[in-house]
Parts: C-alpha cells; structure tokens; sequence
C-alpha cells in the first residue's frame, strides 16, 4: 500500500530522535484502536499532514493540568500517568493513558489534569485548533469521538464506584481485570496483565495506601488467585478474580 509521504512525494523528518521510522497513519499499528479507525486512506494522508510525532521518555511530563489545552496528543505506544493534585498537595491518579487513546479532547481551555509518560512514550501531536478543524469537516470521525467521549464518561463512573464503598481486594481485583481487558485490545488476549506503573501509583489510582496495595497483591498471589511476574502479574484463578471484579 502507498504511504502517505510517497503519495504526496515527499519525506517528513521525526523530530523524535528516539522513535524508528516514522510509521504512516494508514499502516499504524493503534489505528483501529482510536478515533482513526473512522477514516479512509486519503483521510489518513490528510490527517498525518497534520501530525507531529513526539516521543517522551519515563517520568518526563506531557503536559501539566491547568496548562492552556493547546495540543491534542494520540498515544501509539507506551503508557501515560493521568493525575491531578488536590488543594492539600495530594495526587489522585484519575487513569492511564495506552496507545490507541487520544489526550486533550475535552472542550476546556485549559488541561484537567496532567499526563506523565511511564514507560517510553511515542505520541503523534496536533495542534488543537487545527485538529478541531479537521473533525469539524469529518461528521463520521466527529460520531467515533462521542462513542470515545462515552466510553470514558463510563469509566469515570466506574471509578467513583471504585473509590466507594469496595474492599481493597476487590478495587485490586477490578484494576487487573480492567486493565487486562484494555491491554487485550492492544496486544491481544493474555492472561499476563504488564503493570508498568509503580505499586504506589496503583495506590493513588484506587484511593489506597501503598502497603495496603502490596499485601493485597502478596495475599492473592499466596491464595494461587494470580502470580506475581516481572513487571506485572499472570492471572490464575480469574473465577475469583473476576467475581471481586463484580462485587
């Protein structure tokens, strides 16, 4: 299939010095993930004339919550920390960002929260008004973007649940199977659910401490309920694990 660059006979350089070749929008790997899945080939040209890549490497930040929300910013690999600060100086994680999910679609003017990369982040980045140019003239793509801005509405309501009246061994179990449905979209089905995020940032996610959060983890991996790998957790008994998920 023609790339973009060769249709419009030219070849864009990526200001990102650690990222491969840049990968077109129609062969991009997170593209039926996002928004994008919504365009056709000449869509996709139009829409990476548009785009800068930008990559962010651990705990370098995004953007800082009450910044101007001047750039819109799809995630195409890596993981992103999403948190506000409180009046007090406390951080509440509000989510995390996987590749597929678009940042800074909210109608604000300003960011609602900030976005810290967890891993090594690539990013196509778009200024906002031009990005909002764009959707204006694309009714299909502006129909995907309520289905998206749906779905996180509904995540945000399935957090409030969470921070509520739960047990800390159900609002762990709830994350892993929420967040193992989330990697299955990206990667496919696995039973190993990665957990790139620290220990205490899944504490400040569930409105739990730390040592709660890891004897938790201890508790259920010494129940056989799952089984603590490097850099995450492989899922034994999903059974148990998915009914706390419901409880």
């Amino acid at each position: 299939m023609m790339s973009c660059e060769q249709a419009r006979g030219a070849d864009t350089p990526s200001p990102c010095p650690h990222a491969r070749s840049r990968e077109g929008c129609v062969d991009c790997k997170v593209r039926l993930l996002s928004i994008c899945a919504a365009l056709d080939a000449g869509e996709l040209c139009e829409l990476e004339s548009l785009s800068h890549p930008a990559c962010f490497e651990p705990r370098t930040t995004l953007f800082l919550q009450d910044e101007p929300a001047e750039i819109v910013y799809n995630v195409t690999d890596g993981v992103v920390r999403l948190y506000r600060l409180l009046p007090d100086g406390r951080r509440q994680i509000v989510g995390f960002a996987l590749p597929g999910d678009f940042l800074g679609l909210s109608m604000a003017d300003r960011f609602g929260f900030s976005a810290d990369a967890v891993t090594r982040v690539t990013t196509c980045r778009f200024p906002r008004e031009v990005f909002s140019a764009f959707v204006d003239t694309k009714p299909h793509l502006l129909r995907r973007l309520h289905e998206f801005a749906s779905h996180e509405l509904s995540l945000a309501q399935d957090q409030m649940v969470l921070l509520g009246r739960r047990t800390a061994e159900e609002k762990v179990a709830s994350f892993l199977m929420s967040l193992r449905d989330r990697w299955a979209r990206v990667t496919g089905a696995s039973v190993t659910v990665p957990l790139p995020m620290g220990r205490q940032d899944i504490a400040d996610f569930l409105g739990l401490t730390i040592e709660t959060v890891s004897r938790t983890l201890t508790r259920l991996a010494r129940e056989r309920a799952l089984l603590i790998v490097p850099d995450g957790v492989r899922l034994l008994d999903l059974p148990r694990l998915e009914r706390l998920a419901v409880a």
